[in-house]
C-alpha cells in the first residue's frame, strides 16, 4: 500500500479506456526521482475505498536534501535504509483479508525468504490486527528496499502467486494496475455478471488469451481486476478488457491478442 496519491497523466497506465476517466492514485503529490515510489495503482474508486481501511504509518518526513550542484559534485559512498533515514527506522503494515490468510500462512516461507534475504528487512505478522508489518534495520542496504517489500506483498494480498509477485523486487518495470468493472461502464445486476463472465471466458480461457498474448498476469476478483505486467503491455491488457466490457465479441478480441502476439514476436 502506497502513503499518498497521485493522479497519473494520460500517457500512463491509468489513463481513460473507451472515454472513460480512470485517472489512477499512487504515493506523493509530487514525483521526485531520488524517491522510489509505489508502483501499485489504483482507480480514483478503489482509492477510496481502500483509504478508509489504511493502517500505513507515515514515518516519511517533507525534508529532502539539497541536490549538489552539477559542476564539482562530489562522489561520497552509498548510504543504507539506516543512515539515509538518519537513523530513523521505517515501517510498512499491509493488511491481510480473510480470503487471503490461509493462502498467506501456506506460503509464508516462500514470501518470507526474498524480503528477509534480499531486501534485508525485518518481517513479522501480527496475529492481532492481521497485518504483515515490515521495518528497516541497520542491514537493509536498499533505502527503497522497504517500498518494494510493500508492493510484493500487496501483490500477493490481492491475489497474485508468489511466482508472479516476486517479479516486483527484481524488475524495475513492472506495474501493478487496478480497476473496477463499474469504472468502465456502469453495470447492475445480472449484467454485471455477464460482463466479468465475458472477461474470464469459459474455464478462465479468455483471460489466459490475454496474459500469454499480452505477457501479463490477471486477478479477476468479483468486480475488481488486477493486471501486473510492463507499462506498455498493462495498457493493452487493459484495452482489451475495457473493450469486452463494454460488450465487444470475444472473437474480435481473439483477433486482436493475436495480432498483438504477433507484433510483440517480431520486436523481440
Amino acid at each position: 500500500m502506497s502513503d499518498g496519491e497521485v493522479m497519473m497523466d494520460e500517457d500512463s497506465p491509468g489513463s481513460a479506456a473507451g472515454g472513460v476517466d480512470l485517472s489512477l492514485t499512487t504515493a506523493a503529490s509530487t514525483i521526485d526521482p531520488t524517491v522510489v515510489q509505489s508502483r501499485i495503482l489504483q482507480s480514483a474508486s478503489l482509492a477510496k475505498e481502500s483509504a478508509a481501511d489504511e493502517m500505513d504509518e507515515d514515518g516519511v518526513d517533507g525534508e529532502q536534501q539539497a541536490q549538489q550542484a552539477v559542476a564539482d559534485q562530489p562522489t561520497f559512498q552509498r548510504l543504507n535504509a539506516m543512515k539515509a533515514r538518519r537513523g530513523r527506522s521505517e515501517y510498512r503494515r499491509v493488511r491481510c483479508p480473510a480470503h487471503r490468510y490461509t493462502p498467506l500462512r501456506e506460503n509464508w516461507e516462500h514470501i518470507l525468504t526474498p524480503l528477509v534475504e534480499y531486501l534485508r528487512l525485518q518481517v513479522r505478522f501480527n496475529t492481532k490486527t492481521r497485518s504483515v508489518e515490515m521495518k528497516t534495520s541497520s542491514h537493509t542496504a536498499d533505502a527503497g528496499a522497504l517500498q518494494k517489500g510493500a508492493d510484493f506483498v500487496s501483490a500477493f494480498m490481492l491475489g497474485f502467486e508468489v511466482q508472479d509477485a516476486v517479479a516486483l523486487l527484481r524488475l524495475d518495470d513492472l506495474y501493478l494496475e487496478s480497476f473496477q468493472v463499474t469504472d468502465v461502464k456502469l453495470l447492475r445486476g445480472d449484467h454485471l455478471s455477464r460482463a466479468v463472465g465475458r472477461v474470464a471466458g469459459q474455464a478462465g480461457k479468455t483471460r489466459f488469451a490475454i496474459e500469454n498474448a499480452t505477457r501479463t498476469r490477471i486477478v479477476i476478483a468479483d468486480t475488481r481486476i488486477h493486471m501486473l505486467g510492463a507499462c506498455a503491455n498493462v495498457r493493452v491488457a487493459r484495452n482489451a478488457i475495457c473493450d469486452l466490457i463494454l460488450g465487444a465479441p470475444p472473437g474480435k478480441v481473439y483477433n486482436n491478442m493475436r495480432n498483438v502476439a504477433k507484433r510483440m514476436n517480431e520486436r523481440y
